[in-house]
């Protein structure tokens, strides 16, 4: 019983001392480029900021998919509703749990239904216990199985699969070797990568959400477990005050 006390005690804090709201794309590119382990913006089409008081403490992104196929992971009928989790960043210190609330209170925000797919990067040693504690599907794995770097910047294989990355730089293209043959000619690395775990979260009324999971596509298996590593996000933001 005082268990239960404690968390609802600790999630009543969290609600009292922060909220959540939309912002725009602009407010999120310190946050992705500097603070978050990707460093790159991806594609975004909902943002949203923690706020503790008028602070932004964490940002979190949603946008389309990398892959068509992926889109169509509950038919090609429901592609236009899916989405991905595609980087949530917070603060170091804040209070435990304020991460899964941080996402909840994002979906009340979102259009629905929608189809929301998220990854967690073994390769930085996340699990996804934030979307295991939200009841997220845990898929098995997916995503791309090589990093790549340029000039010690990590590119995704979306952005090295086009021959326009090379004309932009000005880089030679022999289109007798393929694209990460060229990639690794001009001086880039190409490496070995784990994929990540695959998570899916369904917004809808009942019948939507049960629509959308009988046509998944997906086995749903039992959460993996692990040790988390934490990275570096101590970097201090300077666009951390709320924007009117």
């Amino acid at each position: 019983m005082r268990y239960v006390e404690t968390v609802n005690d600790m999630t009543m804090s969290i609600k009292t001392k922060y909220r959540v709201m939309s912002i725009n794309k602009e407010q999120t590119k310190e946050w992705l480029l500097k603070k978050h382990y990707a460093r790159r913006i991806p594609s975004i089409s909902y943002s949203f900021g923690l706020y503790s008081g008028i602070n932004l403490v964490g940002v979190c992104t949603y946008g389309l998919p990398p892959s068509d196929e992926l889109t169509k992971c509950c038919g090609e009928e429901n592609k236009k509703y899916c989405f991905e989790l595609n980087r949530l960043i917070k603060n170091d210190g804040l209070e435990k749990n304020t991460q899964s609330w941080f996402v909840s209170q994002s979906f009340k925000l979102l259009p629905k239904p929608m189809i929301i797919i998220s990854y967690s990067d073994i390769n930085n040693g996340h699990n996804g216990y934030t979307y295991q504690s939200l009841n997220f599907l845990f898929t098995g794995t997916g995503g791309s199985t090589h990093e790549y770097l340029w000039w010690g910047k990590e590119l995704s294989s979306r952005h090295i699969n086009k021959i326009e990355f090379f004309d932009r730089l000005k880089l030679p293209y022999d289109n007798n070797l393929t694209i990460k043959e060229n990639f690794e000619k001009v001086g880039g690395k190409v490496l070995p990568k784990v994929p990540k775990n695959r998570y899916i979260y369904f917004l809808g009324d009942k019948r939507k959400k049960r629509e959308f999971r009988e046509k998944l596509k997906y086995e749903v298996l039992p959460y993996p477990k692990g040790d988390n590593k934490r990275y570096d996000t101590s970097y201090n933001t300077t666009t951390q005050i709320q924007l009117f």
